[in-house]
Parts: C-alpha cells; sequence; structure tokens
C-alpha cells in the first residue's frame, strides 16, 4: 500500500569540486583542450556555442567601440582579474572589455579592474547568469560601467556606481533608445543598433 510523503529531507546538494585559476590554468591545456570554459566562482562554466544573434551584436559592438575608444583598447573575450578576494577563484572572460592603456601594456598579466572602462557581455541564453552572478563579480571588482545587451529583449542594461558588492544604478535603456559610455560621454549607441535585424 502506498503512503503520501510527509516530512521530507533537507535538500543538501552533493559536494562539488570547486577549481582555482591554478588549478584550471594546470589543466586546461591538456584535459580541456577544444573547450569553452570560463572559471566564475570556482565553477567551469561552459561557454555555450554562439548563435548568429549573439556573435553578430558582438561585432556590431566591437566595431562601434574602436570607432569610440580605438582598436587598441577594445578586447574581445580576453581573461580579466577581479577583486582580491575572488580573484583565485575566478576568470571572467567578457564578450568586450575596454581598456584605459593600449593592449600593449598587459604582455605578462591580465588587465585588472582599474584599468578597464567598460565591460559588456552580450546575453541571449545568459541573460540571468550575467545580470545576477557576473554583476555582483564586477561590482565586488569596481568595474565602474558594465553592460549587458539582452538579445532577446532588445535592449541595454547598463551597470553603474558598485558598492558594498552590487551596482547601485541599474538602468535598462529600449531599443530606440541611446546610451553613452561614461569614459566617453559624447559617443552615444543607438541601442537598436546593436542588432543586425
Amino acid at each position: 500500500m502506498s503512503t503520501t510523503v510527509r516530512d521530507l529531507p533537507a535538500q543538501i546538494d552533493p559536494p562539488r569540486k570547486l577549481w582555482t585559476r591554478t588549478e584550471f590554468d594546470e589543466l586546461s591545456s591538456s584535459v580541456f583542450e577544444g573547450q569553452r570554459l570560463e572559471l566564475i566562482e570556482g565553477e567551469l562554466i561552459n561557454k555555450m556555442g554562439k548563435k548568429p544573434p549573439h556573435w553578430n551584436s558582438v561585432a556590431i559592438l566591437r566595431k562601434w567601440l574602436c570607432r569610440v575608444f580605438g582598436e587598441d583598447f577594445v578586447l574581445q573575450e580576453v581573461p580579466i582579474d577581479v577583486s582580491p578576494e575572488d580573484n583565485p577563484s575566478s576568470e571572467p572572460e567578457p564578450d568586450l572589455s575596454v581598456l584605459k592603456r593600449e593592449m600593449s601594456h598587459f604582455t605578462k598579466a591580465s588587465p585588472q579592474p582599474a584599468d578597464l572602462h567598460l565591460v559588456i557581455e552580450v546575453a541571449d541564453a545568459t541573460l540571468g547568469f550575467d545580470l545576477g552572478t557576473k554583476a555582483r563579480l564586477y561590482a565586488r571588482a569596481g568595474i565602474v560601467e558594465y553592460w549587458v545587451l539582452d538579445v532577446n529583449g532588445r535592449r541595454m542594461i547598463v551597470h553603474r556606481d558598485p558598492g558594498e558588492g552590487r551596482y547601485t544604478s541599474v538602468v535598462a535603456y529600449a531599443a530606440d533608445e541611446r546610451v553613452a559610455p561614461l569614459a566617453a560621454p559624447d559617443s552615444r549607441l543607438r541601442v537598436g543598433g546593436a542588432f543586425l535585424d
């Protein structure tokens, strides 16, 4: 005879192996060869295959950023450092980053948060992750400006004023609106221009 279960045990997740940057670097060249992985808060995140709307928007934004800041100041999918407490277990690779100094200054080390004007993620399937985990990671690092292009929502979500582990200003700009980076206030992007269709 079957009975109804009323007292469920507490939900306990199985233990996970959290990785450090050192461990990830040691293994990535052999074990993970060919896989696109990103280390975030000790976990290896599979950077899913990009679809045309994603890479089209990345290409459009990169071209615009190069016109505004110069080609030697714009990085695409290059690892950056974060806050000292997060750095041992996180090595994010934003879709785009804008440097304060030419990339030739970073031949031996990743850019630090203080080296960055702006970080951009283009989100289709990763919107919640980019607005949650990544935003908190970048805010803790003190990255002054973080943009998330919401491909499906056709909007740009602009994060500014990091403090106490979060961005205190988060504003969404619709496709017909314009937004300018803090570091280039006279260069305004029409959000809809970041999409091909």
